[in-house]
């Protein structure tokens, strides 16, 4: 059985209700495979990189946080549907580049319609999608994750990406 891995960013569940409800109407068998997610890396791209090398990647590049906001759906090969991203994609490169090494551009965004699953009765015209014009995103965690054969993806390991806390000042008084 063919089995993939990808690193992608989880949108925050409390906070990707909305989005995963529409997920649903437009495409019910991508939203059962995976939840809304921004694909990090492809499986052609990290090859056999190890979880301890993905881990001392980040640790030596500092990674933190990232936030990276979408604007309105748009259609892509026949019925697809995604969100663009349309702020913070300079942060998601500078972070791919560190994982991989490579200054590869892969556009970040959020799919609500695959076009290789069939259309769904209750798909939309990306203007009539009940979203607002823009969502915004932080991203703690980079989940690494694996699909054997068409089954659904599941999570294998998570990183965090480490919040930049100030160290304390000290005042000497002499």
């Amino acid at each position: 059985m063919n089995t993939r891995r990808q690193l992608s960013l989880f949108v925050p569940v409390a906070e990707g209700v909305q989005l995963e409800s529409v997920r649903h109407e437009l495409d019910p068998v991508q939203s059962e495979l995976i939840p809304a997610h921004v694909t990090l890396c492809r499986e052609d791209e990290i090859g056999q990189l190890s979880a301890s090398e993905i881990q001392a990647r980040l640790q030596g590049c500092g990674a933190k946080p990232l936030t990276l906001s979408f604007g309105p759906p748009m259609i892509f090969r026949g019925h697809g549907v995604l969100l663009p991203c349309v702020a913070g994609e300079s942060e998601f490169h500078e972070l791919r580049a560190h994982l991989l090494g490579t200054t590869a551009i892969r556009r970040p965004h959020i799919t609500l319609a695959h076009p290789r699953n069939p259309r769904s009765a209750k798909w939309a015209l990306p203007e009539t999608v009940a979203l607002p014009q823009t969502l915004s995103y932080t991203f703690v965690e980079i989940a690494s994750i694996e699909q054997v054969g068409g089954a659904a993806w599941r999570v294998i390991r998570e990183f965090r990406l480490i919040l930049s806390i100030p160290a304390k000042m000290t005042v000497h008084s002499g």
